[in-house]
């Protein structure tokens, strides 16, 4: 009797186990080798119009007793491993659209390693094209599918797009002149203007992705030849204090050195004040929003986004890299495509965090909640691609308008329109005594001192970093508490303050010299009893955290066009206005909003030289001078929020 009950236990106990182990499987964990067990793959080289092929790995799944869509993602990242019997660990936009099966199809761009062609960054779209030379990331995009729904076995004749980052800029690309057989496409933190996104914020030169520069502006080696390993290198700054090091190269200028990359054995002879890097080259010769950022940006091309591809815009409210261009792209798509099925979906996310799978959803130091990334997943963009890819495709997908995450209940919020429809704007005004005031007294000024030895840093850490994304939810104390750094802030809220939708800063301001740079940050104050969570940097604590809920520079001399720059008249009362991205955030019962208003933001931004000069790409040390700044308190902020 004890045997057969410990037999019967032992069956349980193994049946538990199995049952578990399913589960865990179901909600991401899959075998190493899950996907050479699961696919076959495939690789090709696609011939475009122009007659240029580009390079393209199929992953078909083994099964072939049904047909199914083709999910596919074009990158200048690489669709590496390169080689038919090589795998990757996990494909298409998440494991639960892998597991249940889809054509997952991946592309090398146009220029881009084992394609074939010019590599130019953010290839400017052409509207009417005249021949088959006329060729941009469209009509390739739309050539791929041509050739992809004649040619891949087994697939329905449906097709989706995606992608993250700059794929998602190509997966927005799609979606103009698309293809009859393009049913759905997400981009996801897609780049939507240089000028605005990445490399530039109103455009400031975000110093700290300097680093990058080179992934984007190398030239491939032999005549532009296909390559399947990295040609490029990220410069070596030597150092892991990159504020010191920026601080101690001084002017732009000095930095040309990184991009020279010739050797004594292949010499060349390039125009004078350039180097070998074509984008560094775009970025330190076109510093006002001309003719080549203009082409390039694709923003302004989304007024004939074709209506039978719906799309589903996806971006993270703290992504440091990418935040203009979903929001830009889903209200755009918006405005000018009445009838088109066109969602997003924002959450407490970095950059790209919805597609990974870490249990805990934490941004550096804060923590959002458990299981939100898989939430997004499973149940909202496997959803979508799933009814129009596989299902009846008639726009009834049962997903609301927007799905917003509030960042500061930490509660997801199903919306039919964005900004909500109940929301209102709200005016507070800056006041002397460092309030947040709902009416302003006078037009007084304050002065703060803007020492160009001294610059404001981003973040109080002490590290090197490829591209910034921590500092989004940072703690401002360390800033609140220099005297360069204006603080402003409400009492203590008695009830729940939501805001939902864009902040305008209106600012009045001054200088004593004739060029500045003005940062303004939306902090939510933490009451003083709140407990620490696992993620908190050591020598810091969540009592008192000054959250950043949202930020943003003007680069004063593009206050009136970013265009056509203009210097400030030394001690004259200027109109300086910054709009800040959307942000859905609850300041809770008990918490406080504050503002900081600033002039430097060292180095995620380049140093302003504090006096105008036509590039300041080219400013001499001679140029950078310490002035002093005024704020004056007839200056506001405007923000959404939902009445109560």
């Amino acid at each position: 009797m004890k045997f057969t009950l410990r037999f019967f236990l032992t069956l349980l106990l193994v049946s538990a186990v199995i049952s578990s182990c399913k589960k865990t499987i179901q909600k991401g964990v899959v075998e190493e080798n899950y996907v050479a067990q699961n696919y076959t793959k495939k690789e090709v080289d696609i011939e475009m119009r122009d007659g240029v092929k580009l390079h393209t790995t199929i992953y078909s799944p083994k099964d072939t007793s049904k047909e199914y869509p083709i999910l596919m993602q074009r990158t200048p990242y690489s669709s590496r491993p390169y080689g038919e019997d090589q795998f990757r660990k996990q494909i298409g936009p998440n494991i639960h659209l892998m597991q249940e099966g889809n054509i997952i199809v991946y592309q090398d761009v146009r220029g881009r390693w084992m394609s074939e062609g010019h590599y130019d960054n953010m290839r400017a779209y052409i509207p009417n094209k005249q021949s088959n030379e006329d060729v941009d990331e469209s009509s390739d995009t739309y050539d791929t599918i041509e050739w992809l729904v004649n040619n891949v076995e087994n697939n329905n004749g449906k097709v989706g797009v995606w992608g993250i980052s700059y794929p998602g800029f190509y997966a927005t690309y799609a979606t103009v002149d698309a293809h009859p057989a393009l049913k759905a496409a997400s981009p996801q933190a897609c780049i939507g203007d240089f000028f605005f996104d990445d490399f530039h914020h109103n455009g400031a030169y975000l110093l700290s992705y300097f680093r990058a520069t080179s992934l984007f502006g190398t030239p491939r080696p032999n005549n532009d030849s296909p390559i399947d390993t990295a040609w490029y290198t990220l410069p070596d700054i030597g150092t892991e204090d990159q504020y010191q090091f920026f601080l101690d190269s001084g002017s732009l200028e000095n930095l040309n050195s990184f991009f020279e990359y010739e050797t004594a054995d292949t010499p060349k002879i390039r125009p004078e004040g350039l180097t070998d890097d074509f984008f560094w080259n775009e970025l330190k010769e076109h510093p006002n929003y001309d003719e080549v950022w203009q082409s390039k940006g694709l923003i302004q091309h989304l007024k004939n986004v074709k209506s039978h591809v719906a799309t589903m815009i996806v971006g993270g409210w703290f992504d440091a890299e990418d935040l203009y261009g979903p929001l830009e792209t889903y209200k755009n798509i918006e405005k000018y495509n009445e009838g088109n099925y066109n969602t997003m979906v924002f959450g407490p996310w970095d950059h790209g965090a919805w597609a990974r799978r870490k249990g805990r959803n934490a941004v550096g130091n804060y923590y959002f909640g458990d299981s939100i990334s898989e939430f997004f997943q499973e149940k909202i963009e496997t959803k979508f691609f799933n009814h129009f890819l596989k299902g009846e495709g008639d726009g009834n997908t049962g997903l609301p308008e927007a799905y917003v995450f509030d960042s500061g209940s930490k509660e997801w919020a199903t919306l039919e329109t964005w900004p909500p429809k109940q929301s209102v704007k709200k005016t507070f005004f800056l006041s002397e005594d460092q309030k947040l005031t709902e009416g302003h007294d006078g037009t007084s000024g304050i002065k703060f001192i803007s020492d160009v030895k001294k610059p404001v840093p981003y973040s109080e850490d002490i590290k090197t970093v490829f591209t910034p994304r921590k500092y989004m939810t940072d703690d401002q104390r360390f800033a609140a508490r220099r005297s360069d750094v204006l603080v402003f802030e409400t009492k203590v809220m008695e009830e729940d303050f939501t805001l939902a939708g864009d902040i305008l800063a209106k600012l009045n301001v001054a200088t004593t010299g004739t060029a500045a740079d003005w940062i303004v940050k939306v902090i939510d104050v933490h009451p003083e009893d709140v407990e620490t969570n696992e993620e908190m940097q050591d020598h810091l604590k969540l009592s008192n955290y000054h959250l950043m809920v949202r930020s943003e520079v003007m680069r004063g001399r593009f206050r009136n066009s970013f265009s056509e720059p203009e210097p400030f008249q030394p001690n004259k009362k200027t109109e300086v206005n910054i709009k800040l991205q959307d942000v859905f955030h609850t300041i809770k019962k008990g918490h406080k909003l504050q503002i900081q208003i600033q002039s430097t933001w060292f180095p995620l931004i380049d140093l302003n030289p504090q006096t105008y000069v036509d590039n300041i790409f080219k400013a001499k040390e001679e140029d950078f001078k310490t002035q002093t700044h005024t704020v004056f308190t007839d200056s506001s902020i405007e923000f959404s929020v939902l009445e109560p």
